[in-house]
C-alpha cells in the first residue's frame, strides 16, 4: 500500500536566478510518509495482549474493531474510546454477544451532558490499561515502527507485543505466592 503524502520539502539549489541572487529554491518535493497504528485487545485481569491488528495511519481508528473482538473472552464488555463508536461497531459488538462500554461522544457544538461525563470517566479508568501497554512499549522497548509495507510493520508490532507479554508474564509470575 502506498503511503500518504504528508508534506513538501524545499531544497536550496546552488546557482543564480533570473534576478541575480545567488541561491534559488527548488520546487517542493512531495515525500511519501508511511505510518501505522496498532489496535490491541487485552484482557482486563492480567493485561496480556490477546489480539492485535496493524493498520495504516490513514485508516479510521474504529474500522478494525470487529476483528479485535474475542469470541472466547470471559468478560462480555468491550471497552474502547470514542473513536470506536459507530453504528457498524455497535452492531458488531451486539452480534458478538458483547456489551458496549465504548466512550460516549461529545455532542457537536455543545458541552457534554454531566451523566455522559460521569459515564466516560468511569469507562476511562478501565480503558487506561490499554494506554499503559502502549506507554510501556514506547518507553521500555523504544518501539518506533519505521518500515515500508504493512507486512513488515505487522511483524515488528507482533514481536513487540510478544515481548511485552513475556515481560508481563514474568512480572505476574513473580507476584504469585509459591505453594
Amino acid at each position: 500500500m502506498a503511503g500518504q503524502v504528508k508534506r513538501g520539502r524545499v531544497k536550496a539549489k546552488p546557482g543564480s536566478t533570473l534576478d541575480g541572487s545567488e541561491m534559488r529554491m527548488a520546487e517542493g518535493l512531495l515525500i511519501p510518509a508511511f505510518g501505522y497504528k496498532s489496535h490491541i485487545n487485552i484482557d482486563r485481569r492480567f493485561r496480556l495482549i490477546r489480539r492485535f491488528i496493524v493498520t495504516d495511519a490513514a485508516r479510521h481508528d474504529g474500522a478494525p474493531l470487529p476483528g479485535l473482538l474475542n469470541p472466547v473472552a470471559f468478560d462480555s464488555r468491550v471497552w474502547a474510546d470514542s473513536a470506536y463508536r459507530s453504528k457498524a461497531n455497535e452492531a458488531a459488538i451486539t452480534a458478538a454477544g458483547r456489551r458496549s462500554m465504548v466512550d460516549l461522544r461529545n455532542p457537536q457544538g455543545r458541552p457534554m451532558p454531566w451523566p455522559h461525563q460521569r459515564a466516560n470517566r468511569a469507562r476511562s479508568a478501565v480503558r487506561s490499561a490499554v494506554e499503559h501497554v502502549f506507554a510501556d512499549q514506547k518507553q521500555h522497548m523504544a518501539l518506533f515502527i519505521r518500515t515500508i509495507g504493512p507486512g513488515r510493520a505487522t511483524v515488528k508490532t507482533g514481536i513487540a507485543n510478544l515481548a511485552y507479554n513475556f515481560r508481563r508474564l514474568i512480572w505476574l509470575e513473580g507476584r504469585t505466592v509459591p505453594v
